[in-house]
């Protein structure tokens, strides 16, 4: 396999580029950024095409502007792919409930360990037997075609109960950062019920809201046996978003009595 330093190599040469050539246009790069990482100088440029001397942030990005390459692309030849983070993400539980940063790009095709039937229903109950490492990439795929400049993924926290059963510790949620407003009526029952994500001082939270006044009542599911927190609005705390989608494990449940039967 050809080696990242190599391409580039190929990439520079079939532009008529000169070692002096690419210096030159990298003085410029930092000079518009006023920042001398972004050069790349004659050493530093042979060492990356020759010697397989990994480039830095900065250079990659100037050799990426001078070659008028994708970036993301380059990563990859690099080894870094971007599309790998939900799942890489999704392998390292975090106790505390936390919103997620980065978005979902659009460069490349998401990679699925199983192959899916064109006719496959997604409005009907369907049998996947093959989800790797509890749903992996999956639910980010299903969830795919949404308006990502308004929706947001979020994780509850591995040892956040308070939503239990309704949302399991450890789901991904969908949020709809349109949906901040907090209604008090509208619903039949709790599946209705707008569950909302907020932030606090200490992060973040999810549940039902109460606002009265200036008050706001975090209120979690009855069947979690957690108590309800109550915030000054919006001193203390601010809705992100409400939650819209959910993709979730269903045996938490076993783990919470396993955990307190052990003590």
């Amino acid at each position: 396999m050809e080696e990242a330093g190599q391409k580039l190599k190929r990439v520079r040469e079939r532009l008529n580029l000169r070692y002096r050539d690419v210096e030159d246009a990298s003085l410029r790069i930092a000079e518009r950024h006023q920042n001398d990482e972004f050069i790349v100088a004659l050493s530093r440029l042979s060492d990356i095409e020759n010697k397989g001397t990994v480039p830095t942030v900065f250079r990659l990005y100037t050799l990426c502007t001078i070659y008028r390459l994708d970036l993301l692309e380059v990563l990859q030849w690099y080894g870094v792919d971007l599309s790998h983070l939900p799942a890489d993400a999704a392998s390292i539980e975090l106790e505390k409930t936390h919103a997620i940063q980065f978005q979902t790009h659009n460069h490349g095709d998401v990679l699925l360990p199983l192959a899916l039937d064109p006719g496959l229903d997604l409005t009907k109950t369907t049998y996947l037997s093959r989800m790797i490492q509890r749903w992996g990439k999956l639910p980010l795929m299903l969830l795919h075609g949404l308006d990502l400049k308004t929706h947001r993924y979020a994780f509850v926290g591995s040892e956040d109960w308070s939503m239990y059963p309704l949302l399991q510790p450890g789901s991904l949620l969908l949020l709809d950062e349109t949906k901040r407003k907090i209604v008090s009526s509208g619903w039949t029952n709790e599946f209705d019920r707008p569950i909302y994500f907020l932030e606090h001082r200490e992060g973040y939270a999810c549940g039902w809201c109460n606002l009265d006044g200036n008050r706001l009542v975090l209120q979690p599911h009855p069947a979690s046996m957690c108590n309800p927190q109550v915030f000054l609005f919006p001193d203390e705390i601010d809705v992100v978003g409400q939650v819209t989608g959910v993709a979730m494990r269903l045996d938490q449940g076993r783990r919470r009595r396993n955990g307190s039967s052990a003590g």
